[in-house]
């Protein structure tokens, strides 16, 4: 498994704090925007994914860049690409070493392998310091992943008001960063591992339509009274 490592991302959404980008193995076929309507295959995204495999280094590097960090320094785990493991399957043994390289600093990343042995390390990884968001599909979706007691985003319809709700009344917050000119450098609230709240990304990208659609599975979503 190759990681790209970026110690100061260029990327206007997540400002200028280190990311990664792994290899297309890692993402899970049941993914429904898997080589399909993900926003990691828009053109500039895609470009560096693309290259992975022969920019990108070994774990050991990584641990090492990582561990490198400054105590308290926020970081991406993954632009693109899903947690190490061959597709559906996650290397505990890799997440581990992640999570020790992690330690007093607060790495994020987002995950589409929802298996039980997935949640259940997801859980221990989140508790240490590395927060794993479980990725939802539609707000339905966002209510039985949010079960599992860890914290979740999930894809909204492009026209989803600021603030809004599943279905089971839990409120999704829409990214600041789809609302007005910030960064998760800035944001941070997908690092955050208690927040009640889910953070809904309106459907984007060249693809932006497709996602949209398959986020319309659970209409309406309903105005949050808070």
């Amino acid at each position: 498994m190759k990681i790209h490592f970026v110690r100061e991302s260029a990327n206007s959404k997540t400002g200028k704090i280190p990311v990664t980008y792994s290899q297309r193995g890692t993402c899970p076929p049941s993914c429904p925007h898997y080589r399909s309507d993900c926003y990691a295959e828009d053109y500039f995204t895609r470009m560096v994914w693309d290259k992975v495999p022969q920019r990108g280094g070994t774990l050991s590097a990584l641990c090492k860049s990582i561990a490198k960090l400054p105590d308290g320094q926020l970081w991406r785990f993954n632009v693109a690409g899903d947690l190490p493991g061959f597709r559906e399957n996650l290397d505990k043994n890799a997440l581990r070493q992640i999570v020790t390289a992690n330690m007093g600093k607060r790495g994020f990343t987002y995950t589409h392998k929802h298996g039980r042995n997935v949640i259940k390390a997801a859980k221990e990884a989140t508790a240490k310091g590395f927060v794993i968001n479980l990725s939802a599909d539609d707000a339905g979706h966002a209510d039985r992943l949010a079960r599992h007691g860890l914290p979740v985003v999930c894809i909204v319809p492009m026209d989803t008001p600021a603030k809004s709700a599943t279905p089971e009344g839990r409120e999704i917050r829409v990214c600041p960063a789809q609302l007005r000119d910030t960064t998760c450098d800035a944001c941070e609230l997908c690092s955050r591992p208690a927040r009640a709240v889910i953070v809904g990304f309106r459907a984007h990208g060249g693809r932006a339509k497709i996602a949209d659609k398959r986020a319309r599975k659970v209409i309406p979503i309903a105005s949050a009274k808070c």
